[in-house]
């Protein structure tokens, strides 16, 4: 089953129903969300995407580019655990890491700032506690 990102399933304002006057186009295709979870490494490579480039998606992940707003320094560390993800209650019991997910690291929680996805990268920022 295809996933599609297109305005022929919604209805007009008026309540009526849209009639597909044509067929769905390549560069309208999605796909479904790849959910990043602890793990050893293992990265997935999608096919070509608009404009010709490859999407990198992060299937499992064990470690984690840390800032440090106070230093400026940025330092790569293990993923102790997955504390809490706010996107979702299911994603938070099941330990998916998202955008805005808070993480566990040797050097404190942290808050992820990538999307581990669609970029192929776990990036965060520190938390004052």
């Amino acid at each position: 089953m295809s996933v599609c990102h297109w305005d022929l399933h919604k209805r007009k304002r008026t309540g009526g129903k849209k009639r597909p006057w044509r067929k769905k186009r390549k560069y309208e295709l999605g796909s479904f969300p790849t959910e990043t979870v602890l793990g050893p490494e293992e990265v997935r490579k999608v096919e070509r995407r608009r404009g010709g480039n490859l999407k990198v998606r992060l299937v499992k992940a064990k470690r984690a580019s840390v800032a440090d707003p106070e230093t400026g320094e940025t330092k790569t560390v293990e993923i102790l655990r997955v504390v809490k993800n706010p996107a979702n209650v299911d994603y938070n019991r099941r330990g998916v890491i998202t955008k805005g997910t808070i993480i566990e690291t040797p050097l404190g929680r942290a808050m992820v700032t990538s999307r581990p996805g669609q970029d192929g990268v776990v990036n965060a920022v520190l938390l004052r506690e």
